[in-house]
């Protein structure tokens, strides 16, 4: 039980960490910060605003791993539409910079690894 209490806190952990940087991230740009890149401005302001999300989520999934594998789900598929998204806009010809691409891929895996993670983890804790 307590090397699973353990795994659920380096998740939660990983979460809060995760937001705290896309907060800073986005807040420095929003500020007027240049990030050298083409800054396509509803996606910063919807990753900034997740940010917040995912500190929420982390903070639920320290608390309650059932409860937070939804969050990390729903995460996951916003996540994931945005990157939809943002994808065709990029091959329409939108201002996307590729940077973007890259970096909402990154937060699209990591969130599908936190969803998986947290599933895995609620299962077992369930099981108990």
């Amino acid at each position: 039980m307590k090397q699973r209490n353990k795994k659920i806190a380096v998740l939660a952990f990983i979460a809060i960490l995760f937001g705290i940087a896309t907060i800073f991230a986005g807040g420095r740009v929003l500020l007027g910060a240049d990030p050298g890149y083409v800054v396509f401005r509803p996606l910063l302001i919807f990753n900034t605003v997740m940010g917040v999300a995912y500190l929420g989520v982390g903070a639920i999934l320290w608390c309650n791993p059932v409860q937070g594998k939804y969050g990390a789900g729903a995460i996951f598929l916003l996540n994931l539409l945005v990157l939809i998204t943002i994808v065709l806009l990029y091959r329409s010809g939108a201002p996307i910079a590729v940077d973007s691409l890259r970096a909402m891929s990154v937060r699209t895996g990591v969130w599908l690894g936190v969803f998986l993670a947290a599933a895995w983890l609620s299962r077992a804790r369930n099981l108990t």
